[in-house]
């Protein structure tokens, strides 16, 4: 590619990192495409095409979304849906279907092997240090795996293409670029991604990692730890996978001790962060918190410790710039186009829960992130996660109808100690994983008195299995704050009974951590994904058959339908078309 897109697909929160610290980024004359002739001069080029590239890779939101969770079972159709939409849900996707193209794609991913190219041009001839191309060669190799991983799970075999081209369009041939299994795409992207020469967040106060009016960045940028785990995890290398969730989840054990300290990214309560679900008064249905605690993680401001904490990977819709906030389009039924809702099965699970018991021996019996991840709006079910900066929670109606912000979720704290738990439970490690699904390592691993030297934790097991959870309370002796003592484990964290501990099960663990993924991080876009691997694993495919059946069956399509959508998953075929 001898273009890139620059500057009208920019974000407003990428905008504003060029208004802080890359004024060269405005000498570009104000046109859709930046010739290379006139770019790659300096590190603040270097920096105006990594915001097109993330301002580009914003445009990929609502496709990410649908890809991810309306072909598995938790996300339906509304009767506003069209056909392409409908495909997709009951796996009937025909070539024509433009949800079936991985041009999109390959568009964005050819955008980055142009910049790749040129940051290695810069740098041979002096234009930017090698800490600074480090830094950015490192990122956007890393995106580009992350977007190669999306198309190796939904289309199998695809092209493994690393130069740039004149078009977009020479990718379909097959003569020059063959497809390559999934497998095959895995082995490259580790070995990729692994020898990128920078694996940390950019530096605090780097032109690319600060902060303004209210916007820190650093939650921006794809975490390059992140996906050399999911990789791995994928090509069942679960030992270096735990390693780098290992690494991710320590990410406070470098700053100072305090709040963030014991509960970024360790599922721990905080004192002044509070995102577990709560009620006013404990038992009570009806004083559920929607102002504070598990909901506010999706409404809250970009510059709070909600967001420093929970989130690992996200992104800011602002209205006043491009691109538009497409997801509002998708489940919105103010404003928006409502074409997607929660699955009546989704609605199943969360009601098939108990919560922790009151002091009467009571338990509300459902889980209530239903009520804090979905509302009836008007008589219709509505997916809220990525609305509550756009309804007002209370009124459930547009604050500002004008005013169309929100956020992309891409990855946070719960995503990364499910998959962790997989691969530790893989590895016979099923306690520590069960300790992370449920109640947290003190009630896996309880002391039998009031010296908790050697209990509430794993300190005899190698790194990255070695976890530190010891709190010997304000009496005991010796007196423990250990690193890991506000663990509380995700269940625990939505005020669910915990499950039972099985001694040896890794099916149970396992099947109980894709459970709970539905309940705790339904519509955030990991839910194919976490199916299919687990299917690919067992070599099983009545895993994701049966979830998919069960989902169209409770959606009211024909049972014929629905066996036809559970028949093609058995055979294996779980891939969408790959038609240009």
């Amino acid at each position: 590619m001898k273009k890139i897109m620059i500057i009208r697909t920019l974000s407003f929160a990428l905008l504003l990192i060029s208004l802080a610290g890359c004024k060269k980024v405005f000498d570009i004359a104000p046109q859709d495409q930046l010739d290379e002739t006139n770019a790659y001069q300096n590190v603040y080029d270097a920096d105006a095409a990594i915001i097109g590239i993330y301002g580009k890779f914003m445009g990929l939101a609502d496709r990410y979304v649908v890809l991810n969770e309306l072909r598995g079972d938790l996300l339906d159709v509304t009767a506003n849906a069209d056909e392409n939409l409908r495909q997709l849900s009951t796996h009937t996707v025909t070539e024509a279907n433009p949800y079936a193209s991985p041009k999109p794609f390959y568009e964005l991913i050819l955008n980055c092997n142009d910049v790749l190219e040129n940051f290695q041009k810069m740098v041979a001839e002096n234009k930017m240090n090698i800490d600074q191309f480090n830094q950015r060669y490192s990122d956007i190799g890393a995106l580009r795996s992350f977007l190669y991983l999306q198309l190796g799970i939904h289309f199998g075999e695809v092209p493994y293409v690393t130069s740039s081209l004149k078009s977009v369009d020479d990718v379909k041939n097959a003569g020059n670029f063959p497809r390559v299994s999934f497998n095959v795409l895995l082995d490259s992207l580790i070995n990729f991604t692994e020898a990128l020469p920078f694996k940390d967040p950019y530096p605090t106060g780097t032109n690319l990692n600060i902060s303004v009016d209210g916007y820190p960045t650093e939650k921006f940028y794809v975490n390059k730890k992140i996906i050399l785990a999911d990789l791995y995890l994928w090509a069942k290398n679960y030992q270096k996978a735990a390693d780098y969730y290992r690494q991710v989840m320590e990410t406070a054990t470098s700053t100072a001790i305090g709040e963030n300290y014991y509960s970024q990214y360790r599922v721990g309560w905080s004192g002044n962060a509070n995102h577990y679900v709560t009620y006013t008064r404990v038992g009570d249905a009806s004083t559920l918190a929607y102002n504070d605690g598990w909901r506010i993680i999706f409404e809250t401001p970009f510059n709070s410790e909600n967001v420093r904490r929970e989130w690992v990977w996200a992104m800011p819709f602002d209205s006043k710039f491009k691109p538009d906030n497409s997801l509002i389009k998708l489940f919105s039924p103010i404003g928006g186009d409502y074409l997607v809702r929660p699955s009546q099965e989704v609605m199943d699970l969360w009601d098939g829960e108990t919560q922790r018991p009151n002091d009467r021996g009571l338990g509300i019996p459902y889980d209530a992130r239903k009520l804090l991840s979905t509302m009836e709006i008007g008589g219709k079910p509505v997916a809220m996660k990525y609305l509550y900066n756009y309804i007002n929670w209370q009124t459930r109606t547009a604050t500002n109808p004008l005013v169309r912000n929100g956020k992309w979720f891409l990855y946070r704290q719960t995503h990364m100690h499910f998959r962790y738990a997989e691969a530790a439970n893989r590895l016979g490690k099923h306690r520590i994983a069960w300790a992370l699904l449920s109640g947290g390592f003190a009630a896996a691993y309880p002391a039998p008195g009031s010296d908790v030297s050697n209990y509430h934790g794993t300190l005899n097991e190698p790194y990255p299995f070695n976890f530190d959870a010891r709190n010997s309370g304000n009496s005991g002796v010796p007196y423990f704050r250990a690193d890991w003592y506000r663990h509380i484990g995700i269940r625990a964290r939505a005020n669910l009974v915990d499950l039972a501990i099985p001694s040896d099960s890794l099916n149970t663990i396992e099947a109980g951590i894709i459970k709970e993924t539905a309940l705790e991080n339904a519509f955030e876009g990991t839910r194919w994904a976490d199916l299919l691997r687990v299917t690919l694993r067992r070599n099983d495919p009545s895993f994701i058959a049966n979830k998919v059946y069960d989902k169209l069956i409770k959606s009211g399509i024909s049972s014929g339908s629905a066996a036809a959508a559970r028949a093609k998953l058995m055979t294996g075929n779980y891939y969408l078309p790959f038609k240009w």
